[in-house]
Formats: structure tokens, sequence, C-alpha cells
């Protein structure tokens, strides 16, 4: 990896991850928008004046982000773009790329951990020997996991790593998605309702976005079925939340594995202190070897568009 011929302008969007900030300061010259007094006449003021940005899939950027830095870049930690303004980027002619492929393994891991910890209540048995309770009482029967049907919604490179995952356990296998993936050797299911009602555990892996808001909504959860388990480690804008949080205190489904939400960090209440809900703080990407490997791609990308001209993972 080599560095560009001068140090560049960055403006980030919002806070990164320590690594990631520390290298692009060795880099570049790196000013953080979120800690102008005035954010939003600190735009203002610098439209035209750097050379490129970088954000986080959280943060996302806008019109009059991109407007700092037309003509440049801007490079992506993470893999979801739904919040980056990709019109106002063609507007702007800003390349931008994301951090694609070097998390798939990871959140295909997570994905399949909350598979097991959901049906096999897993957090809820290891409350229960820290606890004390076991000398007193065994802990209830859970559901097996190994032989059961798996519907995945969304068949990208993440949903094709949580199938060969689910294959291991000899899982039957359908997906759900806009348009059959040829050639993936599993069986398409263009009813989304059918698949749910089909399957014994559900994994979103789709994208975010206005195209997938409530995606999962209460018709799919009912099609589920108080025998099903929902896991997410999509986005928590695929799934209508609130009734989420119904179908579990009803009993309409048998419970869920979440590692994204709505209003992340905020996880509504219906869904904690439950031994059929797993919740997680969104950690899928979050192992020392998944977090290098994106802080690196974010680095090549910028090296490759300021040496070239031209990013190397653009947004699928």
């Amino acid at each position: 990896m080599h560095p560009p011929d001068r140090p560049r302008r960055l403006l980030a969007i919002g806070p990164l991850p320590p690594g990631l900030h520390a290298s692009l300061r060795e880099r570049h010259e790196l000013v953080a928008l979120w800690e102008q007094p005035n954010p939003g006449a600190y735009l203002r003021d610098q439209r035209g004046r750097f050379d490129g940005g970088v954000t986080m899939s959280r943060h996302g950027c806008a019109d009059a982000m991109f407007a700092c830095f037309p003509g440049g870049v801007l490079a992506c930690f993470g893999v979801g773009y739904e919040s980056v303004d990709l019109d106002a980027a063609r507007r702007h002619r800003v390349q931008v790329s994301t951090t694609p492929d070097v998390l798939n393994d990871c959140v295909a891991d997570l994905a399949f951990a909350l598979v097991l910890a959901v049906a096999r209540r897993i957090p809820g048995a290891d409350r229960h020997v820290q606890a004390g309770r076991w000398p007193s009482a065994a802990y209830p029967l859970a559901t097996r996991v190994s032989g059961k049907r798996l519907g995945i919604v969304g068949l990208g490179r993440i949903g094709q790593a949580i199938a060969r995952r689910a294959s291991g356990f000899d899982m039957a296998l359908r997906y759900h998605g806009r348009a059959p993936k040829h050639g993936c050797g599993l069986e398409f299911e263009p009813d989304l309702a059918a698949l749910a009602r089909w399957a014994d555990f559900l994994v979103l892996s789709c994208p975010g976005g206005a195209a997938t808001r409530h995606l999962v909504s209460a018709g799919v959860l009912d099609a589920l079925g108080p025998d099903g388990y929902l896991v997410n480690i999509a986005r928590g804008s695929v799934v209508d939340e609130a009734a989420l949080v119904q179908a579990i205190e009803q009993g309409r489904i048998a419970g869920a594995g979440l590692d994204v939400y709505a209003d992340e960090p905020n996880v509504p209440a219906g869904l904690l202190g439950r031994d059929n809900v797993v919740t997680l703080p969104h950690i899928a990407a979050s192992t020392r070897e998944t977090r290098h490997a994106m802080e690196r791609l974010v680095l090549d990308n910028l090296d490759a568009y300021f040496q070239t001209g031209a990013v190397l993972t653009p947004p699928a």
C-alpha cells in the first residue's frame, strides 16, 4: 500500500474507529465535522475546499457534505450505503467506495451464532448457571437447529456465506430477494410470507434503505408463526420493530436473535429480559481481523483514487 503523492484534505463526517482515525491523521489532513461549533455554517463556508470525505454507514453523507469535495471521493467504512445520498454524489461528481467482502465471514458467523443462541436459549442458560439456580432447577428444553428449515432474505455475499454455514447443519435452504440468483443451487421463493411460513428460522441479510423498510411486517411475522425464529443481522429498518415487539409479547413467534435495531443504540424495552430474545450491540463485523481489513480497504480506496482517479470498491 503506497501513500498518495501529497497529503489530502479530508472531511470526517462523524466519529471513526480509533485505528482508522489515527491512520488517516498520519497520511492526510483530517478535519472532524462533528467538532466544529456550527457544522452547518462550516459546511457552507468550506464548499469546494476538501479533496474528499470519510464516513461510516451510520453517519452517511448528505448534499451539503458532498459540496465540500466536488469531483472528489467519499470513502465509507462499512458495506451499507443507504444513508449516503448517491444522487448528490453523482451531482457533485464524487466517487463513493465501501468495504465489501472483508466482513462477510464474521457477519455470517454471527448470524449463525444468533440462530444457535436463540434456538438453544444459550444466554438464558448461562444466566441460569451464573445465578446459582442449576442445583435447584433444571433449565427448560430448547429447540434443535440441525435438520431444520432456514430461509434467507437477501442472498448477497453475506447471505451466501450464511447458507454455507447452514449446510453444515444439514438444514434445508430457501431464499427471497429482488430476483433469483442463477447458479446458486438454492430454491428461490418470490413470496416473503410464503418463505416465512416454510421456514423454522428466517434470517435477514438484505440491504437497508427505503426499498426494504419494514419488509418484515406483522403479516410476515404471523406467517413465521409461534414455532419460528427471526434473526436480523441486516438493518433495523428492515423489520417493523413495533410489530416484532408485539409478536414477541404475544407469543406469535418463538423468538428473535437481533444485532441491529431501528434506533441504535436504543433497544425497545419489550425485547429485553427475555430468554427467547438475544440482543447484541451491532457487533457482527466487530472482530479485530475484520476491523483491520475494513480500515485497510478504506485507506486503499483513498490511495487508489488519488493515484489513479478510481476507487477500488464502489457500491454494488
